[in-house]
């Protein structure tokens, strides 16, 4: 008899505690996990401006003072930790939600630790923070469509160790690889569970493609992947996992980057979003047999702003050294089936499957009815792990309204399907080659992010102004004549994200 109980199997110890799934928790129960517990420490967490996740300690000196500190939240100084936010008056609330809590899997003495929201003076959620924008995009697409997005992340990041000489890694040969042959499967394999534990959808984890040893270091490529969630918690579990792998990394001695390019001829490391549209529960993109004209007007949406969206996905100049031909990057704006050279991907979904493949594998099971058909996704594959996940998934929800709302879109999206290598092909609009480029399209675009209050006009002013701060409108030229070292950028941008 299959379990059904979604509780019955959860690795999260509050769930598994309070007897409820994590959305509804309330103040008590937590004041009761915490008594019950003995927890003698509490973490507000915040994402600040850099995409960094932020950290606010508490010693829990009574039940009034928990039950306050989860009613009232803290002040913290905003100036220091959005550049939007001026320093004359930069008081703000953190508020606790309490459906994020968990146990901290790193601390010497148990701690309980919340992830906020930011409010203003007035007691408003901050317009121009980047999970209230995101939060924006969703209601403003759910308003005008009836359908919210979901999204799931695939974080990829390299390990630095010394080399070793026991079956020593083969240069680009990392798929998938097991041990001994894959180095460091446990820091993976301890974010997973501790992933888990605090309460992320995480689909799996595995070895990447990167292998490579340079100067008596190897450098070893992996990858977590995340299942469909509401695109709000799906930025959350980015920041989350990247606090996670650096601590587990840390812990073993060795050093961990998300950076977009380590060298030159090696892997880059992606942070792809694969997206569906979802309405009263039923998947919009696919209906069993192939994709929707519902997706493909999302596509639309998606191929109609991308070269603005790598304002907010692409934040570094090595982000574009990364986003090169023939390196299963993507450079020219299109899409296609399971085609790693395009913009927007379509991966195999389960469609049109009934159960042979599991009978076949199985052949004492008996015929299996009633086989989930809403997996299919459409994956964004120019992010890397420079990217401002709240802000790229705010613009990705924005161009997923128009691509719904605008009747070209479907037309857009055809006229630009490849089933080909995107990169030999001509005629194709083109994604930015710097920072500078990813500013100026999306100041071009702005109008669309701006509509219906999403993002605040200050915040795109000051996003593109950091992005062409850099400098960087000559990075490939200057690179070419060897007057910028690519050994010098990657070092500078090396813990990026």
């Amino acid at each position: 008899m299959l379990v059904t109980d979604s509780l019955a199997l959860s690795p999260n110890p509050l769930v598994q505690a309070l007897g409820k799934p994590a959305d509804e928790f309330t103040r008590a129960d937590i004041i009761r996990f915490v008594t019950e517990q003995s927890i003698p420490m509490l973490n507000l967490r915040y994402v600040g401006g850099d995409g960094r996740l932020k950290e606010l300690n508490f010693a829990i000196q009574s039940a009034a003072h928990l039950d306050r500190i989860l009613t009232m939240g803290e002040r913290v100084d905003g100036s220091s930790l959005f550049d939007v936010v001026d320093a004359t008056s930069s008081d703000l609330y953190v508020v606790p939600r309490l459906r994020t809590a968990y146990l901290n899997p790193f601390t010497a003495l148990p701690t309980l630790d919340i992830l906020c929201g930011f409010y203003d003076v007035e007691g408003n959620p901050l317009a121009s923070a980047p999970q209230q924008i995101l939060r924006k995009a969703q209601e403003a697409l759910e308003a005008e469509t009836g359908c919210r997005l979901e999204a799931l992340g695939e974080l990829e990041y390299y390990l630095f160790s010394p080399a070793d000489d026991l079956f020593p890694v083969e240069e680009q040969r990392g798929y998938h690889e097991a041990a001994p042959f894959s180095k460091w499967s446990q820091v993976r394999t301890e974010a997973l569970h501790h992933l888990v534990s605090m309460g992320c959808s995480v689909k799996y984890a595995h070895a990447e493609v990167g292998n490579f040893v340079t100067d008596g270091r190897q450098v070893i490529q992996q990858e977590i992947e995340f299942l469909p969630t509401d695109v709000t918690w799906a930025a959350d579990q980015m920041v989350l996992a990247k606090w996670v792998v650096r601590e587990v990394a840390h812990s073993h001695g060795i050093e961990v980057s998300f950076s977009p390019k380590i060298a030159v001829g090696q892997a880059g490391s992606g942070t792809h979003f694969h997206t569906r549209l979802m309405r009263d529960g039923v998947n919009q993109f696919s209906q069993g047999a192939g994709l929707t004209d519902t997706a493909r007007r999302v596509i639309g949406g998606y191929l109609s702003h991308a070269a603005s969206l790598t304002a907010f996905g692409n934040t570094v100049p090595v982000s574009f050294l990364r986003l090169v031909p023939h390196q299963e990057a993507p450079t020219s704006i299109c899409w296609g089936d399971r085609n790693r050279s395009v913009l927007v991907r379509v991966p195999l979904g389960w469609q049109n499957l009934d159960d042979r493949m599991f009978r076949d594998a199985n052949p004492v099971e008996g015929p299996v009815g009633g086989l989930p058909g809403d997996s299919q996704t459409v994956e964004l594959r120019s992010p890397d792990g420079s990217a401002a996940v709240h802000l790229l998934l705010a613009g990705m929800t924005v161009a997923a309204r128009i691509g719904l709302s605008d009747p070209t879109m479907l037309e857009y999206a055809n006229e630009r399907y490849v089933s080909g290598d995107a990169s030999a092909l001509t005629g194709l609009d083109q994604l930015p080659t710097s920072c500078a480029q990813a500013a100026g399209r999306l100041l071009a675009q702005r109008g669309d992010y701006e509509a219906l209050g999403v993002f605040p006009p200050s915040l795109i002013d000051s996003w593109a102004a950091r992005l062409l701060a850099l400098g960087d409108e000559d990075l490939r030229e200057e690179i070419a004549d060897t007057r910028v070292q690519v050994e010098d950028l990657v070092a500078r941008y090396l813990h990026v994200g």
